[in-house]
């Protein structure tokens, strides 16, 4: 990996660390929080994404149409599912159950469909992320023994949803060559989109209240989100995923620690030892 396609995704790590901080502030209505974030990101990153579409000379493509919009609905599950996770447990539970569990569904998913066999080092390391999880799972939740096992349940959950949209996402600016910026865009308008009718029916009434209070949130996971990301998905193009994937877990060491810092969630050594583990499990698998 170059020194450029590294401090992309060391970037994009710190980047998504810090907007899950500000999603995890957020316990209102969960839904009304990510159909603003969504919207936020396009209304911001909408100039930026027509210059990319421009330049590239790709244009608004079926295939860039329909590959949006699979992400889209990829993301869609991701964002709630998490968001619901940090409704009910602690963020430095959530965080690197997912975050783990993502690369160990990704390695099962390319055993059984892909027919590829990794080595036994991968085997090794998808076993230490699995203990990495246990040693976080085993410590105290500040939301007590129920909240450790909604964080691990939910943490896993995010985590099928991450495998599910890292590889149709690797795929999509990889294989069919889609410039980033305006695919992760696109992606976000579709989620706005499929998220307006079920907003207007259900949550119409929390809008406003949510943007009121956690404004400051809204911007904050719509810069950096489709940041981090974007800086990921441009690295996959110059930096192969087997490397760039556990480059960017190193955010949840980080998120541990902030957890711990702005939230007072306890267990902050064995959380740290625990997302640890975890992070060497995935560099393992990639090896």
């Amino acid at each position: 990996m170059s020194s450029l396609a590294l401090t992309m995704v060391l970037v994009a790590a710190l980047c998504h660390a810090v907007w899950n901080l500000a999603a995890k502030r957020v316990q209102a209505d969960g839904y009304a929080f990510v159909w603003l974030y969504d919207l936020g990101s396009v209304v911001l990153w909408a100039p930026l994404a027509i210059i990319t579409l421009v330049l590239s000379g790709v244009g608004l493509s079926p295939a860039l149409l329909l590959a949006t919009l699979v992400s889209g609905v990829l993301h869609i599950a991701y964002q709630l599912t998490l968001q619901t996770g940090y409704a009910r447990a602690d963020l430095g539970v959530v965080y690197p159950v997912a975050r783990g569990v993502g690369p160990v569904l990704s390695m099962g998913v390319a055993i059984l469909v892909l027919g590829e066999r990794p080595g036994w080092i991968a085997a090794v390391g998808a076993l230490v992320v699995v203990g990495g999880i246990v040693v976080v799972a085993t410590g105290r939740s500040a939301a007590g023994r129920h909240g450790m096992r909604a964080g691990i349940v939910w943490g896993a959950a995010t985590g099928l949803a991450i495998s599910a949209y890292t590889l149709w996402d690797s795929y999509s600016v990889t294989t069919l060559g889609l410039p980033p910026v305006a695919y992760f865009v696109i992606s976000c308008l579709w989620q706005v989109v499929l998220m307006t009718p079920q907003l207007l029916r259900r949550h119409r009434a929390s809008v406003r209240p949510v943007l009121v209070r956690h404004w400051r949130d809204i911007v904050l996971v719509a810069v950096l989100s489709p940041l981090a990301y974007v800086l990921v998905l441009s690295a996959m193009q110059t930096a192969p995923v087997s490397l760039v994937a556990p480059a960017r877990e190193s955010s949840i060491v980080v998120g541990s620690l902030l957890a711990w810092w702005l939230f007072k969630e306890p267990d902050l050594l064995r959380r740290m030892l625990g997302a640890g583990i975890v992070l060497t499990g995935i560099v393992l698998i990639a090896v």
